[in-house]
């Protein structure tokens, strides 16, 4: 879909083709483009549009360089956040002289939030370079509801993890909910610390080009900003990933120390039924001469016997704290 924006009356209004523009469009925006329309904006723009196998490539040279005249930038962007599971797909933003083009694969919210904060008059238009810029403040604005989420979810695990109420078989299953969300949570923490690593690459790369144009002073002044905010939003993606791998070692020891009071007490029990098993044993063997079986009292005999070589560990154990 090709959604071209041009300035009209000191609004942002939005042509469904390149064919109903009365004006040059500051913002052609590809969503899942086809061949035709990639074609198109090539020819109006005067570039070469990166395919989707293009944009997914991780070398630096293939998501950040100059060519014919203009600057292209991709970046690892996150979207569906409101779903509990956020996924993330590659922005390409192509920031040709007066005009942006946007190719993305993806329905990130911060692009229909930065065109509704421009029907309110809260973010300005007049350029590419000014269009690019509200929408990587967006960016950074939904990247920083993301790392929110991913600390919400930090501390309502950590709650879990160190509630001391509930039996053996509740703190089990509170172990392995835990667990299954921690590994949850670090993938998503991971996958945004490795989009928040392309945007701070973007940005940087985006000052250089800014710093040719003597027009775009305010911009620069913008992008500053957002690139000081994209720092400090890596800097809590990294003390949230020291949280994350603090909790999962909690949890492994915890499940550990479970399994090691099972193994005890099976040990423990083991060790208490070995004398009345011994008692058992010698009076189960088949000697001719053995004087407590004619002894009327030999019977229950034995069964004190046994019932006190069980009693007496078990005592002794307890009194040591090991059941």
């Amino acid at each position: 879909m090709l959604m071209a924006h041009e300035n009209s009356n000191g609004k942002l209004v939005a042509r469904k083709s390149l064919d109903e523009l009365t004006s040059k469009p500051v913002w052609i925006d590809l969503l899942f483009p086809t061949a035709e329309e990639d074609a198109a904006v090539e020819k109006l723009v005067g570039i070469s549009i990166p395919t989707r196998a293009e944009m997914r490539e991780i070398e630096a040279s293939n998501r950040l360089y100059q060519e014919q005249g203009a600057f292209f930038m991709t970046a690892l962007v996150g979207h569906s956040l409101e779903s509990g599971t956020p996924q993330f797909s590659s922005v390409t933003y192509i920031l040709a002289g007066d005009q942006l083009v946007t190719v993305r694969y993806s329905e990130p919210r911060a692009f229909p939030l930065y065109l509704a904060r421009v029907e309110k008059g809260e973010a300005t238009f007049h350029s590419s370079a000014a269009v690019l810029a509200g929408l990587l403040e967006m960016l950074v604005q939904r990247k920083a509801d993301l790392i929110e989420h991913i600390q919400d979810e930090v501390n309502r695990i950590g709650a879990i993890i160190f509630d001391t109420k509930g039996g053996q078989q509740t703190r089990s299953k509170r172990l392995d909910v835990a667990l299954r969300s921690i590994g949850k949570l670090g993938i998503s923490s991971s996958r945004a610390e490795e989009s928040a690593a392309t945007v701070d690459r973007l940005l940087f790369f985006l000052e250089q080009a800014l710093r040719t144009r003597s027009d775009a002073a305010e911009e620069m002044r913008r992008v500053k900003i957002v690139h000081r905010d994209i720092r400090s939003l890596i800097e809590q993606l990294d003390h949230l990933t020291e949280r994350l791998t603090f909790l999962l070692q909690a949890v492994l020891g915890m499940i550990s120390i479970e399994q090691n009071q099972i193994i005890k007490l099976f040990s423990v029990m083991a060790v208490m039924l070995m004398p009345p098993t011994l008692v058992a044993s010698i009076y189960g063997m088949n000697f001719r001469h053995m004087p407590e079986l004619e002894w009327m009292l030999g019977y229950p005999f034995a069964l004190v016997t046994m019932a006190l070589a069980a009693i007496i560990p078990y005592v002794y154990f307890r009194r040591r704290g090991w059941l």
